[in-house]
């Protein structure tokens, strides 16, 4: 089990790696940003599947193959600005759609492609229609916004790679709580923080989670995004502090959520995409619920600018 869950780790970070250092070295097509789609892509699709997974178990009806189509139209919308240099054009400074007004035309559309898609096949006295809607907009916005932001902090700050490192330090600050919250709670966790949820949490661990990621926090934001990208200006001394903070306590709240899913439909496992570390679901939990913070915060000039 240990060496399934390595393995698999590896085999991700080493992808990550290579991919972060090909987005730097050699922008595709001269687009930062363009090397990560397939990483973010494959995480975004693999969520989607494991939870589609999760609720057609539990006798929820929905269409899988299109749910996951509609979360990488959500994920991918803020890509649009990025085809202009494809186009030898500059993405207008003034249009009033910008970035984020993409990943919102995208949510609208996909609750009215879900509607039409039941409008076309309804039957009167199944009653479904409605649920099959429900929980296709649940997956497609809980998935595909988080991931759709992902790829927003990488287009942040005005030098090339300061998106990156952004992006970087909200992944580290993010899963470092994960690990530092699972050893703490391992050799002193005595006290249950939701046992009917997440028997396995403890008050001992949030603490130590939260304390690893103040440290990996400050360490990426006075060290390592200096050293990926050019800083204009510093950020506050509290700007990690906060930054770390909420990241771990978000990122727990994304973990708490799978649980909650798992408990409502029954299901153990989220899926066994990636031996030893479960479902894709089971890696992205934690980001999906820090993610919008982060963005925030990182515009905010929290880690700097």
């Amino acid at each position: 089990m240990l060496r399934d869950r390595l393995l698999s780790s590896t085999v991700l970070i080493s992808i990550t790696v290579v991919l972060l250092w090909l987005d730097v070295q050699h922008p595709l097509v001269g687009v930062a940003g363009f090397w990560l789609l397939p990483l973010v892509t494959f995480f975004a699709l693999g969520t989607a599947f494991d939870l589609t997974s999760m609720l057609q178990a539990s006798g929820r009806e929905l269409n899988r193959w299109l749910v996951i189509a509609t979360t990488a139209l959500i994920t991918l919308s803020p890509c649009i600005p990025m085809v202009w240099p494809l186009l030898n054009q500059t993405y207008p400074s003034n249009c009033p759609i910008g970035t984020l007004g993409w990943v919102v035309v995208s949510i609208a559309s996909v609750i009215f492609l879900l509607l039409f898609r039941e409008i076309c096949v309804y039957q009167k006295g199944t009653g479904k229609a409605l649920e099959r809607t429900l929980c296709g907009v649940f997956v497609s916005v809980y998935v595909g916004v988080p991931m759709a932001l992902l790829v927003m902090i990488r287009q942040l700050g005005a030098s090339e790679t300061w998106g990156l490192a952004a992006l970087v330090t909200m992944i580290a600050v993010t899963k470092s709580s994960d690990a530092g919250a699972y050893f703490t709670g391992k050799s002193l966790g005595r006290r249950k923080l939701i046992p009917h949820l997440s028997p396995g949490k403890t008050w001992e661990g949030v603490a130590g989670g939260i304390a690893t990621s103040v440290i990996v926090s400050y360490a990426c934001c006075v060290w390592l995004i200096p050293l990926l990208s050019t800083v204009s200006q510093s950020p506050p001394w509290w700007g990690p502090l906060i930054f770390g903070a909420v990241c771990a306590i978000s990122g727990m709240i994304g973990d708490l959520a799978e649980s909650l899913v798992k408990r409502e439909t029954g299901v153990k496992d989220s899926g066994n995409w990636l031996p030893g570390l479960g479902g894709v679901w089971d890696v992205t939990d934690s980001l999906i619920g820090s993610v919008m913070p982060a963005w925030v915060m990182l515009a905010a000039g929290l880690a700097g600018s």
